[in-house]
C-alpha cells in the first residue's frame, strides 16, 4: 500500500467519524489529540488532515480517487465502517455516508457484507437495554444506603476476570482484521457492565457509555487510535504468516487495549464498589493512575496475549461478544 493510499484511508476514516455532527467536544479532542499523536509517521500530516476534514477542505469523492488498489479500497471501507459502528449502531447520516463511500470506490456486495457484520457486532455490545443514561441516573437494584454498595463481590474473582478481559483485549489487538479492533469496544462495555451488576447496579447501555467517556476514553477515538497505529504500522488487514512476530513487537511498543481495559475495569470496581461517589475528577485521575499500572504489566502478560491470540480468527470474533 502506498503512503498517498494509507493517507487517504485514514482521511475516509476522519470524515466517518465527523459525518454525523453529534460528535461530544470531548470526543472531538481526543480525536485530534490522536491525529496528532500519530503524526510521526513519515510522510503524512495527520493534524492537517483533521482539520481539513473539519474545514470541509475534502470531499468524498476525491479521497475515493487516491485509492488504487482493492485490498486499499476494502480496508478503506472497512475502517470507515467500524467508525460509524464505534460508538453504537449507524445513525442515518451514517449509513448514507457508508452507501456514498461503497459506490466511490466501486465496491460489491461483500463490502454490504461486512456492513451487517460489523453493525452484529455494534448491537450484541448494547448492555442492559438500549436507552441513553448520565452516569448518576444508574440505579441500584436494591435500596442502599448512599455511600454503599448494594452487594459485596468475591474481589478476588473480579479482580480475575478484569485481567482476562484485558488479556483477550489485548490478544484482540494483535489480529489484523478490522473487525477484531472494533469488537474490543464491546467487550470493554461488557465488562463495566458486569462489574456494575456483581455490586447490584443495573446498568443500561447508555450508563456504560457515558462511565467509560467520563473516565476520559472516547469510543470512536479509541479505535481510531487502535486501527490507526495497525495501519500506520502496515499490520491492519494483513492475515496469514508472521501474525505473532512484529505485530507482537508492535503491541508491546504502543497497543494499549489491554491496559486500557485493565484501567477500566479497576476503575468501575473501585466506582461502583463505593457507592458511586467518586467526582469526575476522581474518576479520570484514577484511570490516569491505573492506566499507567497497566502499562507496566503489559509486558508480563504478553506471552498469555499472545497464547490468547493464537486461539482467534475473525469468526471468532462475534460469538465472543455474544457471548461475553
Amino acid at each position: 500500500m502506498t503512503p498517498s493510499e494509507t493517507q487517504a484511508i485514514v482521511t475516509l476514516s476522519l470524515l466517518a467519524a465527523f459525518v454525523d455532527g453529534e460528535k461530544h467536544e470531548r470526543e472531538r479532542a481526543e480525536i485530534k489529540r490522536i491525529a496528532e499523536g500519530l503524526s510521526q509517521t513519515d510522510g503524512l500530516n495527520l493534524p492537517t488532515l483533521y482539520q481539513d476534514v473539519l474545514m470541509k477542505r475534502v470531499s468524498l469523492p476525491s479521497v475515493a480517487a487516491q485509492l488504487q488498489s482493492t485490498e486499499a479500497k476494502q480496508l478503506a471501507y472497512e475502517m470507515a465502517v467500524c467508525v460509524c459502528d464505534a460508538d453504537g449502531a449507524q445513525s442515518q447520516a451514517e449509513r448514507m455516508f457508508l452507501t456514498d463511500a461503497r459506490t466511490s470506490l466501486g465496491l460489491d456486495a461483500s463490502a454490504t457484507q461486512f456492513s451487517n457484520q460489523a453493525e452484529e457486532i455494534a448491537a450484541a455490545g448494547a448492555v442492559a437495554g438500549a436507552s441513553a443514561g448520565a452516569v448518576v441516573a444508574a440505579a441500584p437494584v436494591p435500596a442502599v444506603a448512599a455511600g454503599a454498595s448494594p452487594l459485596s463481590p468475591d474481589s478476588a474473582e473480579l479482580d480475575k476476570s478484569i485481567l482476562n478481559a484485558a488479556i483477550l483485549n489485548g490478544a484482540l489487538e494483535l489480529l489484523p482484521e478490522t473487525l477484531s479492533t472494533m469488537a474490543i469496544i464491546p467487550l470493554q462495555m461488557k465488562l463495566v457492565y458486569r462489574i456494575g451488576k456483581a455490586h447490584g447496579y443495573e446498568l443500561d447501555s447508555g450508563h456504560v457509555k457515558d462511565f467509560i467517556a467520563t473516565v476520559g476514553v472516547g469510543l470512536t477515538s479509541q479505535y481510531l487510535e487502535q486501527a490507526g497505529r495497525k495501519l500506520l504500522g502496515g499490520l491492519l488487514g494483513k492475515v496469514g504468516g508472521g501474525l505473532l512476530r512484529g505485530v507482537g513487537k508492535q503491541a508491546v511498543s504502543s497497543g494499549m487495549s489491554f491496559a486500557t481495559t485493565y484501567a477500566l475495569g479497576h476503575v468501575a470496581k473501585r466506582y461502583y464498589a463505593g457507592g458511586r461517589t467518586l467526582s469526575t475528577q476522581m474518576l479520570k485521575d484514577a484511570f490516569s493512575g491505573v492506566v499507567q499500572e497497566g502499562q507496566g504489566l503489559q509486558s508480563r502478560y504478553l506471552p498469555a496475549i499472545q497464547e490468547k491470540a493464537r486461539t482467534l480468527d475473525a469468526g471468532k470474533v462475534l460469538s465472543l461478544v455474544r457471548g461475553a
